[in-house]
């Protein structure tokens, strides 16, 4: 189903919820009151449903406004940077990339490709979304990013996922540690020492969970936080081990850290690139995404 509206009513649209006032809106606009309000029905008529409530001395967004907000933003985005674009030829090449990224991903191997794709597009600009898991697939679904980094195993009919690597879990310890002393590790190694671990709301941990079950595994934690730098922070100060995505682990020699290997059973996350299906890329983030696939192919 296509919907019929015009740039100046999304551009209306985001004026009103900015300013929160028809008035101000109009003149920001150089409209006429009436005429900002026609293109705010002809918008909710193009929907099929209410985007602001309006009061003598208030407007507010909906639900359905509120969640229109963020795609209608990047839409306009869009919009304007394709305008400039049209203008830069050859080397002056620009555009807008918008992505959402875990953010071990976005920490450790997403800088490197876009470093190399600045050297070729220099006028390229970036946002970055890094949000957990669950968070990341909910803006790709909804359109507020062009495609995210993600991991795979998610189920949901309205995305697409291409594999980018497996990202083996790992001990962190620190090189005192006895653990440290091991090459690799099996799972009961583990058990009598004080255990850190990420949220049970965390994408990494229901995998984690998940996957221990089927060989009737449990781990037994003493500290449980949210973010996975937090769970490194307390092993580094010697509040115990904790198991973690090897991306999320230090990449270069660590003064007082060390990872190792579990193996029986080896459980690893798949990493992607997720994306709506039916969606469409812009030329800059179609470019991009094939450098971040081609990168990844040749170091894996």
């Amino acid at each position: 189903m296509s919907i019929n509206c015009e740039i100046l009513d999304l551009r209306a649209f985001l004026s009103v919820v900015e300013l929160e006032n028809f008035h101000r809106s109009a003149e920001a606009l150089n409209l006429s009151q009436p005429a900002l309000s026609r293109r705010i029905q002809k918008l909710e008529l193009a929907i099929g449903a209410p985007l602001l409530e309006r009061t003598t001395r208030h407007v507010s967004t909906t639900a359905l406004g509120a969640e229109l907000i963020p795609l209608v933003r990047r839409m306009l985005e869009e919009f304007d940077t394709s305008l400039f674009a049209v203008r830069d030829v050859g080397s002056q090449r620009s555009g807008l990339v918008t992505i959402a990224c875990l953010p071990t991903a976005a920490f450790y191997f997403l800088p490197t490709v876009i470093k190399q794709f600045s050297a070729e597009y220099p006028n390229i600009r970036f946002r970055i979304l890094d949000l957990p898991a669950t968070d990341g697939l909910q803006a790709v679904a909804r359109g507020e990013v062009e495609f995210g980094i993600n991991i795979m195993g998610f189920s949901d009919p309205d995305l697409i996922f291409e594999r980018l690597i497996e990202d083996p879990f790992v001990l962190a310890a620190r090189k005192d540690h006895p653990l440290a002393a091991k090459s690799e590790l099996e799972w009961d190694d583990l058990a009598p020492y004080q255990l850190i671990t990420v949220h049970r709301s965390s994408g990494n941990r229901t995998l984690l969970d998940a996957a221990l079950a089927k060989s009737n595994l449990k781990l037994r934690w003493s500290y449980e936080v949210t973010h996975l730098s937090t769970s490194l922070g307390l092993v580094e100060a010697g509040l115990g081990i904790s198991v973690l995505p090897k991306l999320a682990t230090p990449q270069e020699e660590h003064p007082f850290l060390v990872t190792r290997p579990i193996r029986n059973p080896e459980i690893s996350r798949t990493i992607g690139i997720v994306r709506r299906r039916g969606g469409t890329l812009s030329p800059a983030a179609e470019r991009f995404m094939t450098m971040l696939i081609g990168t990844w192919a040749e170091g894996n």
